[in-house]
């Protein structure tokens, strides 16, 4: 029983509202991607309208034309659904436009907003200024009349952007600076994608945001703690219009962090427009798109969401409880093959040329044959020259089990001029029991008859800090951006492969979780896969 549910149980029973009544939404603004930010606070609300068996309404916060595009809007609604999140209604408060402009006339009938001729700049000084006479706007006493024919002719196109707004009048000495007039209108000469040029005036969110909630009867509006300071504001619009029905009750809860991770739609916007990343969907970014193309599961990112809980206390989640999620996932539903991502030759010195044989591998993919021949690849860190005390794999001398297979022993190397070891020459012993004392470890490996080359992407945090918020200055965050966060191998795949899903999750024995790429473009010479995340919790 969270804090939200017992606000809730106790309005159930002091009769404040009705079960029937109770509904629950969750309002995006199509202006980017959603993060996993925004998952915590969907499954928050979907799970509350599950739980009490009510309504759950996707609304599009669309008051702001300069950036809210068509495709956000899908990419949204595409995200909700992969989430399991199904809505019972979609609105947007564009919907709202009209009835909102009417209820903006009543409040300047009652005295309760007024024109402001001043720049954008000037209003945004006095708002946040120390001085309290400087507070005071020279318009904010205008009469009645004048107010109303200035918002009509802002409404009918009669001045140029930045040139008047209209303003709340509450108390410019207040100690919340929301409360100081907000601007409740702004002039904005842009098409809207839905309602196209039939408005050049634009609801500020704070003034369309409760109005919204109240129209839809939203029962308990669930926001993140940074909209705590908006609470007055809300309410103060709210009581002003509220006449019946029921009155949307504002609930603040800790929003998201991640070590390692951003989740401000500017920074993430920046790094988009800024060619840090490929997209909104690139696998090293936060968004639901970008998971979900790095291999994260749904039910991975609804169990991390259940497990951190919800609060009010702010507190920073270390990704590696996000990684623990994920892992825990996909190795129950991963299909499990072997690659070699940086592969050397093994050249079985005793075995015949032209020969080979099957090999059977345990907990593994259906196809579970791999061929054993003369010519193998191991991984190139399943090899050291001189080997360091605590290895345990092949050495010169040394001896190591391939994988459900037979003991080998390496004897010499070949080198190129640069001094990488190309080759490995080994002896094989199919005598296990009698070489069984000398290996410590087993290796995985494929055969020269049974491979393709596939390409390797691996991820590493975009952010050389476990708290890149500290350095949310757009200066300060190009300081700590690492410059190499993927690296791209050739590696060398068993063919089960050339079969891969792009809806399936692969183990790669011994290197961790991947899924494969969209940029693979249906090639089958040309697969690419994401490494999800590894085996074990590492950073580097």
């Amino acid at each position: 029983m969270n804090f939200i549910k017992r606000i809730i149980n106790n309005d159930l029973l002091s009769l404040r509202i009705k079960k029937d009544n109770l509904k629950f939404r969750f309002p995006p603004e199509p202006n980017g991607y959603l993060h996993i930010g925004h998952a915590k606070a969907i499954f928050i609300n979907f799970n509350l309208a599950r739980h009490y068996n009510v309504k759950f309404i996707l609304r599009f916060d669309d008051t702001n034309p300069v950036n809210e595009k068509d495709y956000f809007i899908n990419s949204i609604k595409y995200d909700l659904l992969w989430l399991g999140c199904r809505w019972n209604q979609e609105t947007y408060t564009s919907d709202y436009f009209q009835i909102l402009y009417e209820w903006a006339i009543l409040l300047i009938k009652q005295g309760y907003a007024y024109i402001d001729d001043q720049p954008q700049d000037i209003i945004n000084n006095q708002r946040l200024s120390d001085n309290i006479n400087y507070r005071i706007s020279p318009y904010r006493d205008r009469s009645i009349n004048e107010n109303l024919i200035l918002f009509k002719k802002m409404k009918l196109g009669y001045f140029k952007e930045g040139d008047c707004v209209l303003r709340a009048k509450i108390d410019v000495n207040s100690p919340n600076i929301h409360y100081r007039d907000p601007i409740m209108y702004r002039i904005i000469y842009k098409v809207h994608n839905r309602t196209k040029d039939n408005w050049i005036i634009f609801p500020t969110y704070d003034w369309a945001h409760g109005q919204s909630d109240y129209i839809e009867r939203i029962s308990h509006s669930l926001c993140s703690i940074e909209f705590q300071n908006h609470r007055d504001l809300y309410n103060w619009y709210l009581n002003l219009l509220y006449t019946k029905g029921v009155k949307p009750k504002q609930i603040e809860f800790s929003r998201l962090n991640i070590s390692y991770t951003l989740m401000s739609k500017r920074i993430l916007n920046m790094l988009v427009n800024e060619k840090v990343v490929s997209g909104w969907d690139d696998p090293r970014l936060p968004t639901i798109s970008g998971l979900r193309r790095r291999g994260y599961s749904s039910e991975s990112i609804k169990n991390f969401c259940y497990l951190i809980g919800i609060s009010k206390r702010e507190k920073c989640i270390d990704l590696s409880l996000l990684e623990f999620c994920v892992r825990n996932h996909l190795n129950k539903i991963s299909i499990r093959v072997i690659v070699i991502i940086n592969p050397v030759k093994i050249i079985i010195e005793n075995y015949l040329d032209n020969h080979y044989e099957y090999c059977y591998f345990k907990n593994r993919n259906k196809d579970n044959r791999m061929i054993f021949s003369k010519f193998l690849y191991i991984e190139r860190s399943d090899f050291q020259e001189y080997p360091s005390d605590n290895f345990y794999r092949l050495c010169l001398g040394g001896y190591v089990k391939l994988k459900d297979s037979y003991i080998i022993k390496a004897n010499k190397i070949i080198k190129n001029s640069e001094g990488d070891i190309t080759e490995i020459y080994c002896t094989y012993y199919n005598d296990i029991d009698k070489f069984k004392d000398y290996v410590k470890s087993v290796i995985h490996w494929v055969s020269s008859l049974n491979y393709f080359p596939i390409k390797i992407r691996l991820y590493y945090p975009i952010y050389k800090v476990d708290n890149p918020w500290d350095y949310l200055n757009d200066n300060k965050i190009f300081n700590i951006i690492n410059t190499n966060t993927v690296k791209v191998l050739t590696s060398y795949a068993e063919k089960y492969l050339l079969h891969a899903s792009y809806n399936q999750h692969y183990q790669f024995i011994r290197n961790g979780y991947f899924i494969l790429d969209k940029d693979s473009c249906c090639s089958k010479s040309k697969l690419i896969f994401n490494r999800t995340v590894k085996l074990k919790k590492s950073y580097n």
